[in-house]
């Protein structure tokens, strides 16, 4: 399904960014990279199909990714042939290796995909395939609904943290369409507002795919949030004027000594807010937290296609020379010296992260 964006909605989404249809048996999710403009529905009914739209950044966000890998391991339950749990757990694990190698960099896709390999290996001792695909299904939609309530739950704690009359910088895209619903940093603004804080958000533009111009201001619009889009290189100039008292981004992955990893620019903007004595808070849920890596250097970090970077236009004309090449890395690494704290849906952690982030994850 296909409509406008504009004037669709009045304060939230229609839908969830990513939701299961019990009718069709398939998995739909909003096209991402349709908006603001146009606002389309997508069915899958395979996993390949969830695995390229990954990729492909139809959706994205740690979270939304979680889930819609989750469900992508749902569709490739249905589609196996198999006759026996051991037959369909073999192919389950080749259909989650498949979803794991979409995207590398965002933890959440990995711990999705094992929850439910988890889930399937018990229900195997004690049921048929149909018994694993039901439980396989009701275990995604649980993962979905859980986040939605994490996200709430992060939001009312990272509200605390932005005062009446502040104005926020925000990088990338971390609302509703970066989750299955509401949203972290973004959350946590929103969370704000509907408590009557009069805010207001700068929002970087987030090269070179766009997701703070495209989705962060699309979906601020629709909360009725005031805000003002600045291309990235600006953030500086309102941190070192006194323009803008905190900044608020998500995260991919977060490693165990609290490094963050998230968009490309992430670092570049938490040094102009130390320099300036501004607080940044990543704010994130526990499954993006990933103590298995000691430090933020140990974080794979995705390059995409340097076409994302060279096809850009100035007053209709082509930027780059024809025979450019370009470098394009989509996260970088912030170190936790510059991190004031991180907002969890178990409360706030400041440092030392190493000590306060095993407290609440174990």
């Amino acid at each position: 399904m296909t409509l406008s964006a504009e004037g669709v909605f009045s304060c939230v989404l229609p839908m969830r960014t990513v939701a299961w249809n019990l009718q069709q048996n398939t998995l739909e999710m909003i096209d991402q990279r349709r908006l603001p403009g146009v606002l389309e529905f997508i069915s899958y009914k395979n996993c390949e199909s969830v695995a390229q739209a990954i990729k492909d950044m139809v959706v994205r966000g740690a979270p939304a990714i979680g889930a819609a890998a989750a469900f992508g391991l749902v569709l490739a339950g249905y589609e196996s042939q198999a006759r026996t749990p051991r037959d369909l757990l073999a192919d389950l694990a080749v259909a989650a290796n498949l979803l794991k190698a979409s995207r590398p960099t965002a933890v959440n896709l990995a711990w999705a995909l094992d929850r439910l390999m988890v889930a399937a290996a018990r229900l195997a001792v004690t049921g048929d395939v149909e018994h694993i695909r039901a439980g396989l299904l009701a275990e995604a939609q649980r993962l979905a609904d859980e986040d939605v309530e994490i996200n709430r739950r992060m939001a009312a704690y990272g509200a605390e943290l932005i005062a009446d009359g502040d104005t926020v910088i925000h990088h990338c895209n971390t609302g509703a369409l970066a989750t299955v619903d509401w949203g972290t940093a973004l959350g946590a603004i929103r969370m704000a507002w509907e408590q009557g804080k009069k805010i207001r958000v700068l929002v970087d533009e987030t090269r070179p795919r766009l997701q703070g111009a495209r989705l962060t201001a699309w979906e601020l619009g629709q909360y009725g949030i005031p805000y003002e889009i600045i291309s990235d290189n600006m953030a500086g100039y309102f941190l070192s004027t006194g323009q803008a008292q905190k900044v608020f981004f998500g995260a991919d992955r977060v490693a165990a000594n609290g490094d963050v990893a998230n968009k490309i620019g992430t670092y570049m903007l938490a040094l102009a807010a130390h320099d300036n004595r501004v607080p940044v808070y990543a704010v994130v849920p526990t499954s993006t937290i990933d103590l298995s890596l000691a430090h933020g250097g140990l974080i794979p970090i995705e390059e995409r296609s340097p076409a994302e970077v060279l096809d850009i236009r100035f007053q209709g004309e082509q930027v780059a020379p024809l025979d450019a090449k370009a470098r394009n890395p989509a996260f970088d690494v912030t170190p936790n010296r510059l991190i004031t704290a991180i907002v969890t849906e178990k409360g706030v952690v400041a440092a030392p992260f190493e000590k306060n982030l095993k407290k609440v994850v174990e």
